[in-house]
């Protein structure tokens, strides 16, 4: 099922001039996957502890494309400049879910949003991202199939946080809205599941 996380390779395209420029530098890819955990907590830290100020949700769609970009980075630099390392591994899977849990639970504060919503959201985020690593312990490549991966989130927290920028209201709809994510959630757990045994059997 088509997800923005298609758009990889033209996107990793435009950022290899700069990979390489970092790989010239010294910098690793364990460096750039801290500074994408790093970027993530401290904004979702803004955001929480600013109860979701306009000024802290203006700062998220940036962040979450900068922090899209380091990912990219960080992959490119291990896979094409020999910088892959189990420490790494770790370090990408567990960036991403701890990343993903600062920034997106921060939203629970954020006035006109369901807490209990935007948690569920997350939860189930985390398990799609279980489940594309246990496709792996199982015998199967990492599975990143959709429809609501870590791109496709990104997008939509991206879209919230600006509407919540601008002032707009987030009451009502976001609900119905948070709740078709879930139920695409679901889906992508089955989906990453149902690749992974495809694959291996």
């Amino acid at each position: 099922m088509p997800t923005i996380y298609d758009l990889k390779p033209a996107f990793q395209n435009r950022l290899r001039p700069v990979t390489a420029r970092l790989a010239a530098a010294g910098v690793t890819a364990n460096q750039v996957t801290l500074a994408a955990l790093v970027l993530s907590l401290v904004t979702g830290a803004a955001v929480a502890f600013s109860g979701g100020a306009r000024w802290a949700l203006a700062l998220v769609p940036g962040v979450l494309f900068v922090r899209m970009a380091l990912n990219a980075i960080d992959g490119m630099l291990a896979r094409e400049h020999d910088m892959k390392t189990p420490l790494g591994a770790v370090l990408n899977e567990l960036g991403d879910v701890i990343s993903d849990a600062a920034l997106y639970g921060a939203f629970a504060l954020v006035p006109g949003l369901s807490a209990p919503w935007v948690m569920t959201v997350v939860l189930l985020a985390l398990l799609t991202e279980m489940t594309g690593v246990v496709a792996v312990q199982i015998g199967g490549s990492r599975r990143y199939d959709g429809p609501m991966g870590k791109s496709d989130r990104a997008f939509l927290f991206g879209a919230l946080a600006l509407v919540g920028a601008l002032g707009l209201p987030l009451a009502g709809w976001s609900d119905w809205l948070l709740g078709a994510v879930c139920a695409l959630l679901v889906l992508t757990v089955f989906n990453r599941a149902r690749a992974a045994l495809a694959e291996v059997g």
